[in-house]
């Protein structure tokens, strides 16, 4: 029933879908404290805004936005995929995959719960085939229609554990491409402390024992929504130079920094990305900012 009310959602226009996901976002917010004090305090760590206004300003951006990604969701997932791969609008560093892929390596990209992060498989995948990692939800309801939406011409799925793995190095071997989200809290054994925004966030480093045994060249890709419905802009650039000594899990999470401050709006700041999985041992805490609000 759930898949069916979603297609049915999925006919509307995008712009209506992002004005009711505008209003979906604050009652999300009004809704739930702990979502809010989440959001609150990820962004307020971030160090990211300088003075009181830029905070309230971008708060209440970053609420629309949230709400956005929820109630687009049913169009980029069941419209037809050329329709979905369409509202990307804009394209910066198209020629980089198109080069990457010819080498025959295969590619991993790199996705971050940022802007419509869901669009950028299905745009992909319009030209070349992609394995894309995910964890099933913990509400096994919506795993139905998570699947449905996201099973397209060529997209497969790969869950997060030793099969799932092994799916992604076959389609490396294969030249393909393979699409992981690099902030996603890895499970014990799966990731290493690292500073995010300055605090100890477990990171995952599979995308980096991926590359390093297929000699895959890893790509960041993030999709910014346009205003007024008016689609997204995708963008896909060469992970930065690792600095001297870094690791895995600091070398992602200062790239992503990067690109979340460019456009702090459209990263998903309510989640909960500083989570301490099961059995991993808790680091010291470093002091930080605290909400005086």
């Amino acid at each position: 029933m759930l898949t069916s009310f979603l297609r049915i959602l999925a006919k509307l226009p995008l712009p209506w879908l992002h004005f009711a996901g505008s209003m979906l976002g604050w009652l999300v917010y009004m809704s739930s404290p702990s979502y809010a004090k989440r959001l609150r305090e990820n962004l307020l760590a971030s160090g990211i805004c300088r003075n009181q206004p830029e905070f309230d300003e971008l708060l209440k951006n970053s609420t629309r936005q949230a709400g956005k990604a929820i109630a687009e969701l049913p169009a980029v997932w069941f419209r037809p995929q050329h329709e979905s791969a369409s509202w990307v609008r804009q394209v910066v560093g198209w020629e980089l995959m198109d080069a990457a892929m010819e080498e025959g390596n295969g590619v991993v990209i790199l996705t971050p719960h940022f802007g419509c992060f869901e669009v950028l498989a299905q745009y992909f995948a319009e030209k070349y085939p992609i394995t894309v990692l995910y964890r099933p939800p913990r509400v096994v309801g919506l795993e139905p229609a998570m699947r449905a939406g996201r099973m397209r011409r060529n997209i497969r799925l790969a869950t997060t554990n030793v099969n799932g793995v092994r799916q992604l190095l076959k389609a490396l071997q294969r030249g393909e491409a393979i699409g992981l989200l690099p902030d996603q809290v890895p499970g014990l054994g799966d990731g290493e402390w690292a500073e995010f925004f300055g605090r100890p966030a477990y990171t995952m480093t599979l995308w980096s024992r991926l590359a390093q045994r297929s000699k895959a060249p890893v790509f960041l890709a993030y999709a910014v929504r346009l205003s007024s419905g008016a689609g997204f802009k995708a963008h896909f650039e060469r992970m930065p130079t690792p600095e001297p000594g870094e690791t895995a899990a600091h070398h992602v999470n200062r790239a992503l920094e990067d690109v979340i401050r460019r456009f702090p709006d459209q990263y998903l700041w309510a989640y909960n990305r500083y989570k301490v999985p099961a059995g991993v041992q808790v680091p010291p805490v470093p002091s930080g900012p605290s909400e005086t609000r």
